[in-house]
């Protein structure tokens, strides 16, 4: 059998990690999938899946399947990594259209409808932008959830089911946050160490909103330590440079000895320093280890709004990090309510998004593919990512045949694999004359 077997399939260690692969000893597999392009526009490519993982790539394999399936010479992906979604604040604008717009006015409305949060509500709003996603193609999702005291613990139940129901199509992360603030209140740390008890997988923060900025840095990165989970914090949301929480965050992530557990989203004041400074803060992430995720649809529709038709693109420059070591993502934020009301739930058109703001071309198509599924991985710690023997089976068939025509067209996703089972089939449009 003609393979490129695995050698150095690069690992990022997780708490969850899988047991090492053993390649079967016998030609018989779970799915076969014929007639592959991949990137970088080798010929065409079988890949083998044995125990949700691949375990022989190359022309012509033979061997028998469960499910054996011929795409055509389509091009296939990594399942996609949405690193940054807010799923319990999802699908609102039927009940919020009047909220004023920008940040402030989007927080605002979504606290005042927050208390009529029930379980069942938040699970129906989040299962429906989470099957979007999935049809998109993305496998890997990390859902920021609010905890306060005004939702209590209803939308991370709500969380907890969608993980579990979903499991099928895709593996859900639950990042717990204090979205209005955690230090004024004893009852939200509380609750977040309560969540961790109970399930959650990391801990997030939101510094600009909270009185004490610091001191809410500070216990989170206790609360991190003491219960052995990743980090992630919204942080420095405006174009104002003259301050930033990043280097505080890049700090105390040495100081916790935290590095490569750490990612920030949004960091939008990067797009407003100069180069000098910009070349000082990601010497600084890199060497702290902190990840950056840009989240280009929010981004631009809340910051600039007072420099009316001059506003800046007001996004963080994170292909530029990423030149400079950093471990970068492009995520997805909001869909359809006050701080974002778009969203179809496509990493793709997410990245095509952030290529077309930051004058990226074809050269740089492969980078920005990278920031939705690879890298955003390596961002989120999932071991064994990427399409190699050994990693894992989750694979997106796209109806294109290079990755310039997929990127820079909105190929669709037409059907997918999870650990190598179908999760997702969506057949190609049909001209009808």
């Amino acid at each position: 059998m003609s393979a490129y077997w695995y050698q150095n399939c690069m690992r990022f260690p997780h708490a969850n990690d899988t047991p090492d692969f053993e390649m079967p000893q016998t030609n018989s597999f779970d799915l076969l999938l014929r007639n592959a392009r991949f990137r970088g526009g080798q010929g065409l490519q079988d890949i083998a899946v044995s125990q949700g993982r691949i375990a022989a790539i190359g022309p012509d394999l033979t061997g028998t399947a469960i499910l054996e399936e011929d795409i055509g010479g389509r091009l296939v992906l990594p399942g996609l990594v949405d690193t940054h979604i807010h799923l319990d604040k999802s699908c609102l604008l039927c009940r919020c259209r009047d909220a004023g717009g920008g940040l402030k006015g989007a927080i605002a409305a979504v606290s005042g409808l927050k208390r009529a949060f029930t379980v069942e509500d938040v699970y129906q709003r989040g299962a429906r932008t989470l099957e979007r996603a999935i049809t998109q193609g993305t496998m890997h999702m990390r859902a920021h959830v609010e905890l306060d005291p005004l939702v209590g613990l209803r939308s991370f139940e709500a969380m907890k089911r969608l993980k579990r129901d979903y499991a099928f199509a895709i593996d859900l992360s639950i990042c717990v946050f204090p979205q209005e603030g955690m230090t004024h209140d004893p009852a939200v740390e509380q609750l977040l160490a309560q969540a961790l008890a109970e399930g959650a997988d990391l801990l997030g923060g939101c510094p600009y909103t909270d009185a004490d900025p610091s001191l809410q840095m500070e216990r989170l990165f206790a609360l991190a330590v003491a219960h052995d989970v990743d980090l992630d914090f919204h942080l420095d949301f405006d174009l104002d440079p003259s301050w930033s929480h990043l280097e505080e965050i890049c700090r105390r992530t040495v100081a916790a000895g935290w590095q490569g557990r750490v990612a920030v989203g949004h960091a939008t004041k990067l797009a407003a320093i100069d180069d000098a400074a910009l070349e000082r803060m990601t010497a600084l992430l890199a060497e702290a280890g902190v990840g950056v995720t840009a989240l280009p649809a929010t981004d631009l529709y809340l910051n600039g709004r007072d420099r009316k038709h001059r506003a800046p693109r007001g996004v963080a420059p994170v292909h530029l990090l990423a030149d400079g070591g950093v471990t970068v993502s492009v995520a997805t934020n909001n869909v359809l309510n006050p701080f974002t009301p778009f969203g179809d739930g496509s990493l793709i058109r997410m990245g095509n998004l952030y290529a077309n703001l930051m004058h990226l071309g074809p050269e740089r198509f492969g980078d920005c593919l990278d920031m939705v599924s690879t890298t955003a991985a390596r961002l989120m710690r999932i071991a064994d990512y990427g399409i190699a023997v050994g990693a894992q089976a989750d694979l997106i068939v796209l109806d294109a045949d290079d990755e310039t025509d997929a990127f820079g067209g909105l190929a669709t996703p037409l059907m997918g694999f999870k650990r190598g089972r179908k999760s997702f089939v969506r057949p190609a449009a049909t001209l009808v004359r």
